[in-house]
Parts: structure tokens; sequence; C-alpha cells
């Protein structure tokens, strides 16, 4: 169950492609014999549960053709081979994604929790009286179980009446960089190899030129590491291991209090903990990123990519420069 589960990164419920009569029937392959109903009993202990389809998609989504829903199951299991040939060799896999942006002042944060008096918070949610906004790249390391956050500081701009940075490809790669110059290379001594599990879209998409020319530059380049990714499927973001792993538990860890600073952002992030050993670190990026820069060609062409034989575009490997 461990690589077959989704799940949604603000509540912490979780889902499996996987039937109760199959759960079953694999048991049963290695000696252990249980009804498809004791099953279904342990997955809801688990925290899963039967869900039944909710109408809140507004972009008009459409159902997979037979051909994709093929591509997307391939792409799962490679990734799973991808993932048990690193965890093998006690190889660095790093689920990775962007959290939620977060508007910093006195405004309301979902949930509730102890307290003898409610928070008092401003009625409206409007950047113009915010502090700022904090976008945050996060990182799960699947060997150790430690989560790994950097908090990207973007002030508000009375003038310009804008945010001054912004969450862009280069702010993802040089998160991943900044995680092995501060913890990555002390964890994993001797290393030169990692495998990054990132979504197909956003600032860590598989179009982006800006991910991968940073990712060359400074993870690749600048500590010799070979740099292998594998994107999750388009409309797959909830496997990503990061968003019901690390995300969902910092939600529930700061539900119902307002951010109304970084250090508080900070200070909740740091603190998040699970009964399974889950601990996170954070990290403020005070840097501006600009949002609209580019690559150009000349420069992306001569940066070291292999593309997998098994769908190039989603799997490819990152060497250092000579």
């Amino acid at each position: 169950m461990k690589y077959e589960t989704a799940g949604d990164p603000i509540s912490g419920l979780l889902w499996t492609r996987k039937t109760r009569e199959k759960i079953s029937d694999e048991l049963a392959e290695i000696d252990i014999k249980v009804g498809a109903t004791t099953v279904g009993n342990i997955l809801k202990k688990l925290n899963y549960s039967l869900k039944c389809n909710s109408k809140k998609v507004s972009n008009g989504g459409r159902k997979l053709t037979k051909e994709e829903e093929k591509m997307r199951d391939e792409q799962f299991k490679y990734i799973a081979i991808m993932r048990s040939e690193f965890l093998k060799k006690n190889l660095p896999v790093m689920s990775v994604d962007g959290k939620k942006k977060e508007l910093i002042g006195n405004f309301k944060n979902p949930g509730t929790r102890y307290k003898k008096e409610s928070d008092l918070v401003n009625d409206h949610d409007f950047n113009k009286y915010a502090k700022g906004k904090a976008f945050s790249f996060g990182l799960y390391d699947e060997l150790r179980y430690e989560g790994f956050v950097y908090v990207g500081q973007s002030l508000w701009d009375q003038k310009a009446r804008r945010f001054v940075s912004s969450e862009t490809p280069e702010f993802a790669a040089e998160s991943i960089a900044r995680y092995w110059k501060d913890y990555g290379i002390r964890r994993y001594r001797n290393c030169n190899e990692i495998l990054i599990l990132a979504d197909a879209g956003g600032s860590n998409g598989y179009r982006a030129r800006m991910w991968k020319f940073k990712l060359y530059e400074q993870l690749a380049t600048k500590f010799g590491m070979h740099v292998t990714v594998c994107h999750y499927p388009p409309g797959a973001s909830k496997w990503n291991p990061v968003e019901h792993k690390l995300f969902s538990e910092i939600s529930k860890n700061w539900k119902g209090t307002p951010l109304r600073t970084f250090e508080t952002v900070l200070k909740y992030i740091r603190t998040t903990k699970t009964k399974t050993g889950l601990t996170v670190k954070a990290r403020l990026v005070t840097k501006t990123y600009e949002s609209g820069k580019s690559v150009p060609k000349e420069v992306f062409k001569n940066i070291r990519i292999r593309q997998h034989e098994v769908f190039p575009d989603w799997n490819y490997t990152i060497s250092p420069g000579v």
C-alpha cells in the first residue's frame, strides 16, 4: 500500500487505486489469508474511506482515453521501478512539490484548535492588508522519512500593488540544491546520484527549461551529481508522496492558527511531527524571484541531459558539466 496511496495535502484524506479484493488476493500470495471485508475494516482504521464523486472541478475536465490511461499506468510502474532501484542502493529518493501559497497577516486559517477565545481576524483576505505571501517548496525523503521546506518570502509592494517575488522554476530547482548543500551531503556521504519525483506541471514541470537548467547548474555541476527526474503523469499530483506525507501534516499542525508572520510559518513547519517519526526542517529564503525568466535555446542545448527510453519527456537524467 505504501506506493499505491494518494492523499489530500490539506485534509489528510487517503485513497488507493487498489480494490479490497485485489489487496486480499495479493496478501494471499504471501500466505496471509484475509477476506475483502476485513481488508475494508483495516483500511478504515488506517484513515482510508469510501468516497463518492464530488462535483467540484470547474475546469471542464474530461475523461481520459484508453491510450492516456495506459500511458499513465505505465509511468506509475516506471516510477516504482526507479524508486526501487535507488532505495536498494540506499540512494536518496526525494518527492518534491510546491505547497499552497499562504497570505501572511491577520487572516483566517481554516480549521479549529483548542482555545479559550477565538482569534479575531480580518473579514476580508485582501492582498493590500498582507505583510507578504509565503510560497513554499517541500522535499520529502522517502528513505529517511524526513521533510524539508524552503519558504520563499514575497513582500507586498504598496506602490506597485503587487507581490515582489514569485514561485518560479528557478526557486524550485534552487531549493533542491539548497537541500543538498544544507543537509543532503551529510546524510548521503560519497553519493553522486539522486532521484527526484515531481509533478508534471507547475514550477517543477517537465516543460520548464529553467527547471532543468538550474538543476544542471546548481545541483548536477556544482556538486557533481547525476540527477534523475521522474514526473508523475498530468493530473496525478495527489499520488506524489510529498502531498500526503508532508504537506497534509503541516496543514494539520497549523490549522486554525492565523499565520501573522513568516516566523509563525517557520515555527509550525518545524514543529510538525507524526507518531510514525516524521520530522521537518524549514528555512526562509529571502532572494527575490522574478517570473517570466527564460533560458535561451543556445544555452539550454549545452546542458548534459539524457532522456530515458520510457516516456522521454517525463523521465530524464541530468549529468554534471565538464
